[in-house]
Parts: C-alpha cells; sequence; structure tokens
C-alpha cells in the first residue's frame, strides 16, 4: 500500500512538472510574439494581452513550488503532510491575477481619459492609434492556442486532482479571454473606433479579475475542513458495508486536507468476534478505502461492538 502511495505520487509530480514545462515554453514564445505583434501594430490591447502571458511564466514557477513542497513526506514538524502548500501556492496565483488585471484595466483607464491629449501630457500615454493587422492576427493565435493549453493543463490537473495546476489552467483560460478582448477591440478600433482597442483591455481586466476570484475561493475552500463531496461519501460507505464482518456503520466522517481525503469511520461487529478477527476486518476495511479512493490519505477505522439485534444496526453520517 505504502509503495503505491508513493508510486501515486511520484505520478503527480512528474505530471505536474511536465505540464509546467511545456507552460512555460508556449508562455514565452507567445508573451514574445503578443509584445512585438503590440509594438510593430501600435496595439495597447495586444500589449496588455502580452504582460498577462507573461504573468502565466511566473504563475507556473510558482505551480512548480507548490506542487513540489506539497508532496514532500511527513516529519516531525508537520506529521500529516505538506498538501496544504499547494493551496497556499494558488492562493499566490490567484494574486498573480490579480494584481495581473488590474493594472492593465488601470492602463486601459488612463488611455481612455487620455484619449486625444499629446504624448507628453501623461508620462506613458500618447494619442489613440489604429492598431495595424500583425495584433490582429496576434490574437487569433493566442486565442486557440491559449485555449488549447486551459484543455491540456485542465485534463492532468483533474487527473491528478492538482489545486495548483487547475489554477494554471484558469491562467490560461483568462489569457484566451484576454485574447478575445484583444482581438474584438482591435477589430473594433481597425473599423473606425480606436478607443475599443484600450477598451478591451479593461473588459480584459474584469475577466481576468473574475477568474483570480475563481482561483481563491477554490484554494481557501480546500484549507478549511470541509467534508468530501457526498457522492464520494456514500460510495466508500458502501465499500466499508461490503466488507466481510461488518454489519454497520455507526459513525462516519471526512475532511478534505488540501486535495487529499482523510476518512474516518466506526464500524460495527459482532460482539463475539475475536479481536484478531476485529483487527483483520478493520484492516481491509482501510486498505479498500485507500486501494479504491487514490485521493484518500489516511483511513482510520474503529471497531464497535454489534449490542442491538441485527436489523437495527444503524449506518449514520
Amino acid at each position: 500500500m505504502h509503495m503505491q502511495k508513493n508510486e501515486n505520487k511520484d505520478i503527480f509530480q512528474a505530471t505536474a512538472v511536465k505540464v509546467s514545462a511545456v507552460s512555460i515554453a508556449v508562455n514565452i514564445f507567445l508573451s514574445l510574439l503578443k509584445l512585438t505583434a503590440g509594438l510593430i501594430a501600435h496595439s495597447g490591447a495586444m500589449i496588455s494581452d502580452a504582460v498577462h502571458s507573461a504573468s502565466d511564466v511566473f504563475s507556473t514557477f510558482v505551480v512548480i513550488a507548490g506542487v513540489s513542497f506539497a508532496g514532500r513526506k511527513p516529519d516531525k514538524e508537520h506529521p500529516y503532510g505538506h498538501e496544504r502548500i499547494e493551496c497556499v501556492a494558488s492562493v499566490l496565483l490567484a494574486a498573480v491575477l490579480a494584481a495581473t488585471g488590474i493594472g492593465i484595466g488601470i492602463k486601459g483607464i488612463r488611455t481612455i481619459l487620455h484619449a486625444g491629449e499629446a504624448p507628453l501630457a501623461v508620462p506613458g500615454i500618447a494619442a489613440l492609434a489604429v492598431p495595424g493587422i500583425a495584433a490582429l492576427a496576434a490574437a487569433v493565435l493566442s486565442v486557440i492556442i491559449k485555449e488549447l493549453m486551459y484543455r491540456y493543463t485542465a485534463r492532468a490537473a483533474k487527473r491528478i486532482n492538482s489545486s495548483a495546476l487547475m489554477a494554471d489552467a484558469w491562467h490560461h483560460r483568462s489569457d484566451a479571454l484576454s485574447s478575445v478582448g484583444s482581438f474584438a477591440g482591435i477589430l473594433g478600433a481597425r473599423l473606425g473606433a480606436p478607443v475599443l482597442d484600450p477598451l478591451a483591455s479593461v473588459i480584459i481586466c474584469l475577466f481576468i479579475e473574475k477568474a483570480a476570484l475563481d482561483v481563491f475561493l477554490d484554494a481557501v475552500n480546500k484549507m478549511i475542513d470541509r467534508a468530501c463531496p457526498e457522492e464520494i461519501s456514500e460510495k466508500m460507505k458502501d465499500v466499508i458495508l461490503s466488507t466481510d464482518g461488518v454489519l454497520g456503520i455507526d459513525e462516519f466522517r471526512t475532511r478534505l486536507f488540501g486535495s487529499r481525503i482523510y476518512v474516518e469511520v466506526d464500524i460495527v461487529m459482532d460482539a463475539e468476534k475475536t479481536l484478531i478477527e476485529a483487527h483483520n476486518t478493520a484492516e481491509l476495511v482501510h486498505d479498500s478505502i485507500e486501494r479504491d479512493f487514490p485521493d484518500v490519505k489516511h483511513c482510520m477505522v474503529h471497531v464497535n461492538p454489534q449490542t442491538e439485534p441485527l436489523d437495527t444496526a444503524c449506518i449514520s453520517n
């Protein structure tokens, strides 16, 4: 059982590192592409999009660090392991996302408010310009690549149940949405409304803030001792009750610890069973739960003697 857990941990880390490496390479490529296109085509929306992609590179390094620390073995000071560090990484990702979005939004608002002023009137702000076709092409390419990266990363995150990797997936999705906003703004500007380019930056900001809030709330929920979903609890109870020698369940509790689950169960057994038989049955329950539910970090089983008629043995939550 311990060997299987170590193998699962190795798969978890290897998958996270592989996906993160692909993510870093793609984001560096897109950041340079968008920045170049934005400068050549005089598009503030595309330059904002480039900044967003660049922030993804930093975010992915946070994911790698979070997954690495979360995978460390329990020690004297952390006897229950380090899984919640991954949630801390997710909170940091949410903060980076939020800060990036706010910066992009402020720049877009300043550009709109000072449109038409001389370039030196407000440092860093020039009169509105019509963006070139290069920015439009870069936006289309970005939408396609980032949506593919979202699906690739999200699928891996679900497979290994990684909140930090899922947060990084949402970072990709927010970048895809940013590029959609960039495309709309750039296209509108080229059709005769230059103000739509910086306006797209403001809309991009709202998309990013929504993604940051989702990532933050998911991380906070996993840091609080909440029960696992009801459907998973019911499946666990079915496995327990199907174990030879188990007559019922007196008490059953679960709690989420990061992306892992702790299970505590009081099973009912025949009072005439020997201590060895009771122990063996408890071991069967323990091993079955940890085998059938890979996200379970530990299952603690307590045995209660059956003192009521068999048909009244209760199952409680």
